[in-house]
Order: C-alpha cells, then structure tokens, then sequence
C-alpha cells in the first residue's frame, strides 16, 4: 500500500469532529501520488459525500474542462480540499473543523511534493495566503515556503456569476507555463519589494 493509500484509509476512520457523524463518505481525494500540482478546494457538497471523490458535481465538470484546456486529467494530478467531510447543508466549514483537517492536508502534501498547490476558493486561500482577497491575487502565483501556491476562484464561482468564467479560464492557462519554469530552475526567483512573488510569471 502506497503512503498516500495508507493516509486515505486514515482519513476513513477519522473522528476528530463532529461533521464524522453526519457524512456518507469521507472525501479524502483523487489522483496520483506523484502529481506535479494539487488542487484544493474547499469542501465535499452533496455528491462528494454521496460518491466519495472530489469534484464530481457541476463544479467537477468545469474542472474537468479547465484541466482538458491545458492538457491534463485527474490522474495528472491530485485534488482535495481543506476539509474531508460534508459540512451539513454545504455550509461554510467552520473554524474548528479546518483545523480539525489540518493535520490530513498537510500530510498530503507532505507525501506529494507538488510544485504548485492550485486554491480553489477563499477558505483554501485562507489556509495558505492568510488574509488576502482572492479577487487581488487569483492569478498571480506566490512562493510559499517551498510550494509555489496559484490562487483560483472555486470553479463552482462561475456557476453563479457567468462573468467569472472567462477569468478562471484565463488563470489556469498560465499554468504549465509556471510548472515549465519550475521544472527549469531548482529555485525560482523573488523580487526584493515582494519576497512572494514570482518575477519570471
């Protein structure tokens, strides 16, 4: 069993808040263990929790188009979110239950070693540029300790405001220019006026 294996099925048995009592499924996430990028949302919804995986509703879909756009799959990749379990009614996660999942998130990554971390959303912002707008930085990505972290609106943003499709659109297509660079330089360069931006994107 794979490391990442082996963490899913950690995942599984957790109990470490109340949102265990009320889900279907666990929503631990998909893809490969070798993924270059992680994508992370926020947290499952209705057929996250009925299906066990990421993504699988309408905002699944877009994502599944926007990967297409530049090339990709899911097993390309691997795909989360900052929580791993059904908040009821698709309310926003609350702050117990992010740090509840923290410990979960972080292993991921751990075990991953992606490049870039791709946030889906203001709460998978939050998580790892605190306090910035993602209407200020979708788009521009950060070096964030040795992850280099690209903020996107959620994919389901452009299911209920049609004019931020095109943005997202235009965001994720910088994509594998960012990854290129990555896979060329050992460390990518920072400006001295802002010691989290990237100066070759």
């Amino acid at each position: 069993m794979s490391a990442l294996s082996d963490l899913c099925r950690q995942v599984a048995a957790c109990h470490a808040c109340d949102l265990s009592h009320q889900r279907t499924q666990v929503v631990p996430g998909e893809g490969t263990e070798r993924a270059d990028i992680i994508f992370i949302g926020e947290a499952p919804g209705y057929n996250e929790d009925r299906l066990g995986r990421p993504f699988v509703g309408a905002a699944g879909s877009f994502l599944d188009e926007l990967l297409s756009s530049i090339g990709l799959t899911r097993k390309d990749v691997y795909i989360a979110n900052v929580i791993k379990c059904r908040p009821p009614g698709n309310r926003d996660p609350l702050p117990g239950e992010i740090v509840a999942c923290k410990p979960w998130l972080d292993r991921q990554i751990e075990i991953i070693e992606p490049k870039i971390i791709v946030t889906l959303g203001r709460f998978s912002l939050s998580r790892f540029l605190p306090n910035e707008s993602i209407s200020k930085v979708h788009g521009k990505p950060r070096q964030v300790g040795e992850v280099v972290c690209f903020p996107m609106y959620h994919p389901a943003a452009a299911l209920h405001q049609g004019s931020l499709r095109s943005i997202i659109e235009a965001d994720i297509r910088r994509l594998p220019e960012i990854l290129g660079t990555l896979k060329s330089t050992d460390e990518p360069n920072v400006t001295g006026g802002d010691a989290q931006q990237l100066t070759l994107f």
